[in-house]
């Protein structure tokens, strides 16, 4: 039996509360994530506590606990200043919308909850000792890089079909390869993803954009035809098999939508509707919008002062990002270099505002707009000083 002997602080942190129910003569254990990473040697995040005590019993052994999904057993307890999910040992059954369970039956067998994980590396707990519990080899996939479902696939993808994504996902960020049968039931039963919330999709699949082997993963996700069950991806393998032949993957989240979004030829008036398709924020719409405007401004011509100011730091630099994905010629230090050189790089830093055309006697309205933009242009332009004195003189000789 593996024993993990230096436990992260996150772990020693926790581990009061595993000793509370333990000494209450219950079971508890670590489980999930958080032991497969600390085995992996990875950043844990958060841990999640499983035991046999009943929810009512986690209840009374502390002070403060919030019911957060007490009718699937889990109740939050506060201790030490940190929040801990608590969820009762348990098996499920009956997943009509395949996702979540129609029933849950409470168990006093840590070998019964363990066998409705997902994966054989997240169906691992550990104990108050460091000592791993392994019912399904778990282990051996950590070291062997495989994601393996647990038990039946077919099974574990009817119960919840948003673990097919979560196969993809994990690929990715653990830089692991599908195990064979497991793939085959997700390239069997990929159509019932469907059945799973878009908002839920799309945050397994930006975790896969962002994952270290995203390129692997999304070659994956193209060949078990998951693509043909998210929004908007339907019938278009043929552009998006591009992603996985690319140098570089993205590293933003906005560059990952701004990169599938050219790849699929979206037009310019439907990237707002394919964002708001995938759930996106109107925040995170607009900014994409902006990288692709900036992104095809670059392509066509040597963008000017104004046209690197109006874009921005933040939005040249994913630009740059971009072009360097898809392969494009760009002088990017070039372009850095001549919006850093710029007089003001915001609208704020402008010398004057409003203000100071009304006191000259300007009216509020349309004309003083136009002026206070093209006053902006010329600072920005290096054609005026950013100064009032400068910008009085231009103004009278307007006069």
């Amino acid at each position: 039996m593996i024993k993990i002997e230096n436990l992260p602080e996150i772990f020693i942190k926790a581990m009061p509360v595993l000793q509370t129910l333990e000494s209450a003569g219950f079971e508890a254990y670590f489980v999930g994530g958080s032991v497969r990473d600390v085995l992996l040697h990875r950043h844990v995040h958060d841990v999640d506590i499983t035991t046999s005590a009943y929810p009512e019993e986690v209840k009374k052994l502390f002070e403060k606990s919030i019911d957060t999904g007490i009718k699937h057993g889990t109740v939050t307890i506060l201790y030490g200043g940190e929040s801990y999910e608590i969820t009762t040992f348990r098996t499920e059954s009956g997943y009509q919308d395949f996702r979540r369970p129609d029933h849950v039956t409470f168990v006093q067998n840590l070998d019964e909850d363990l066998k409705r994980r997902d994966f054989t590396i997240n169906a691992l707990a550990m104990d108050t000792r460091g000592e791993i519990v392994d019912l399904f080899d778990g282990l051996k996939d950590l070291k062997n890089h495989i994601i393996r479902a647990v038990g039946n696939p077919e099974k574990r993808f009817h119960e919840d079909a948003l673990r097919m994504m979560r196969a993809v996902r994990f690929m990715s960020q653990l830089e692991f390869k599908l195990e064979e049968n497991t793939e085959q039931a997700i390239k069997d039963n990929h159509e019932l993803l469907k059945k799973i919330s878009v908002e839920r999709i799309r945050e397994e699949f930006v975790k896969m954009g962002l994952g270290s082997h995203s390129r692997q993963a999304f070659q994956i996700f193209l060949d078990t035809e998951l693509s043909e069950d998210v929004p908007d991806f339907a019938g278009k393998k043929d552009l998006l098999e591009v992603y996985p032949k690319l140098q570089f993957s993205p590293t933003t989240e906005s560059n990952l939508w701004a990169l599938i979004i050219i790849l699929l030829k979206v037009p310019d008036d439907q990237i707002s509707k394919f964002m708001r398709d995938w759930k996106n924020s109107n925040a995170m719409t607009e900014k994409v919008e902006r990288i692709i405007k900036m992104f095809d401004l670059i392509a066509d011509h040597a963008p000017s002062d104004y046209e690197l100011f109006e874009a921005g730091e933040e939005i040249l630099i994913n630009t740059i990002d971009i072009a360097h994905i898809l392969g494009q010629p760009i002088s990017s230090e070039a372009l850095v270099d001549r919006y850093m050189a710029l007089p003001i790089k915001k609208a704020s830093e402008l010398a004057i505002d409003g203000r100071f055309l009304i006191e000259r006697g300007m009216r509020p309205g349309a004309k003083l707009g136009h002026t206070l933009n093209r006053i902006r242009e010329l600072v920005v332009s290096s054609k005026i000083e950013n100064n009032q004195e400068a910008i009085g003189q231009y103004l009278d000789n307007l006069e």
